[in-house]
């Protein structure tokens, strides 16, 4: 196991402690979960005409709902849309303490009432400033994704814990694939954001703060495939915060979140099991297939930022007049199970779709993707891939061939209007697929690229509604739909 606490008289004491504090707590919360069971907890009604998730902050009920506050479009099994509504998942819910009188609560309370308020406005489109146009065309509902990020600038704050030490916890990749996960830890940690608090009562959510690769770095033995390193650290740190604060007890972890790019932050996550059902995960492996569940988890972009920074030419992609005489392309190593199909299907057989396994050593990755149309983005052994992001700062239309991925901040962005999703099974129609796109859908395309082109990108410092923020958010409506009387 690996050990977090101090060493000696205190680690064995504290030891004793955590584990006589996790048999007491699951006993209270078996029986809670009956009590509940037996008095009907999860029957209700609508109040006020208003869904049947929102109760006024009188009511000591706690909900999960499956959200729909952002649009009223059903969303697609994969989507991942953290909208507010009546539904209430199949699992469990959380026992959590009652609090009379709480301010924390009351003050979510009137910032879901704005957000509904204005997801009903008549007027689709808001105009930030300077002619900054949220378009219902790019976003599920541009009006309540405006409030709902006013609110979050207005009340959100996050504690994060001070516990663990130095390289695994505090610190995290910067200047490499996983660089989204390393950049937030640092932000989080030394920022000047207006969203970290000290004072851990008044937060409304609870970050920890450890990191899956630098865990897959210092712990995991090569070539083992053994992840248990990996989960037992995991569970040593729910255990000491557990332990030595009351906040994860209060809400069995409802309100705690973690943040990994690894593959293999899922498989860390395990190591507790309130972590991997209840709390928030922030995960670039965002698989609905293999656990991540939409309704509270997050999806956090993927971006391999070389030397911590974005590669110079994708800095200011050529303008739309400049002509792509390429319709697509793809370079990449054949690992997983849709990239074989891909390379089977198309490398070398097209001299308009340019799909490589090893890019040829006298052409350029990026100028490639500045020369094309279309981007190719196949998942690999995992779900997420860099590509779609370099894609979009290329400008160059992401082409997104994978299964189950529930891409990111699609709770609020309208992905086909800067993308194409095309069916593993119809990569042998592939270029006809491409070339049915029309020039004014292209175009359109491309309008949408540009508009979420700041979503993605990782500022020192941050700036409003770039890619901490929009992880934020997303994390902030996941916390909208929790309710702790």
């Amino acid at each position: 196991m690996v050990m977090i606490m101090k060493s000696g008289a205190d680690s064995a004491s504290a030891g004793l402690l955590s584990t006589f504090s996790f048999l007491l707590l699951s006993a209270v919360f078996a029986a809670s979960i009956a009590v509940v069971f037996l008095l009907g907890y999860f029957s209700h009604k609508p109040i006020h005409g208003l869904p049947s998730s929102f109760y006024s902050p009188s009511q000591p009920q706690f909900q999960i709902p499956t959200v729909e506050l952002l649009s009223h479009t059903r969303p697609a099994p994969d989507q991942s849309r953290a909208v507010l509504s009546s539904e209430f998942p199949s699992k469990f819910k959380p026992a959590v303490t009652r609090r009379a009188e709480n301010k924390l609560e009351q003050g979510l309370a009137r910032a879901r009432a704005a957000i509904l308020d204005a997801a009903s406005a008549t007027n689709p489109s808001i105009i930030i400033k300077n002619n900054n146009i949220l378009s219902p065309a790019i976003y599920w509902n541009p009006s309540a994704f405006y409030q709902s990020y006013k609110e979050m600038e207005r009340r959100f704050k996050v504690y994060v814990y001070q516990e663990g030490e130095l390289p695994i916890v505090h610190d995290g990749p910067c200047k490499d694939i996983y660089s989204s996960e390393g950049r937030f830890i640092h932000e989080m940690e030394h920022g000047n954001n207006r969203f970290k608090t000290s004072n851990a009562q008044a937060a409304h959510v609870y970050f920890m703060p450890f990191s899956v690769t630098w865990m897959v770095k210092y712990l995991y033995k090569p070539n083992t495939y053994n992840v248990t390193p990996l989960k037992a650290f995991v569970s040593d740190y729910v255990k000491l915060i557990s332990t030595k604060h009351p906040f994860w007890n209060r809400t069995q972890g409802a309100d705690h979140f973690m943040l990994s790019c690894h593959d293999w932050g899922p498989k860390a996550s395990q190591g507790n099991g309130l972590l991997y059902n209840t709390s928030i995960r922030v995960l670039c492996n965002a698989n609905s297939s293999e656990g991540f569940d939409p309704t509270k988890d997050v999806s956090l972009p993927e971006i391999h930022l070389y030397g911590g920074i974005v590669n110079p030419k994708l800095i200011s992609p050529p303008p739309s007049n400049i002509s792509r005489p390429d319709l697509a392309f793809f370079a990449g190593g054949i690992h997983g199970p849709i990239r074989p199909i891909l390379l089977k299907h198309w490398r070398g057989k097209d001299t308009d779709l340019h799909v490589y396994e090893y890019l040829p050593k006298d052409q350029d990755y990026y100028d490639s993707m500045l020369r094309s149309k279309f981007c190719l983005c196949p998942s690999g052994y995992e779900v997420a891939s860099p590509r779609i992001v370099e894609a979009i700062y290329a400008e160059c239309i992401p082409v997104i061939l994978s299964d189950h991925y529930v891409l990111p901040f699609s709770d609020v962005l309208r992905w086909e209007a800067f993308s194409i999703q095309v069916d593993i099974s119809e990569i042998p129609r592939l270029k006809e697929i491409l070339v049915a796109v029309s020039e004014d859908e292209y175009l359109r395309l491309k309008e949408g690229l540009r508009a979420v082109r700041r979503h993605f990108l990782l500022n020192q410092p941050v700036k409003r509604f770039d890619m901490f923020h929009m992880i934020l958010h997303s994390v902030w409506l996941r916390r909208l739909n929790l309710r702790v009387g």
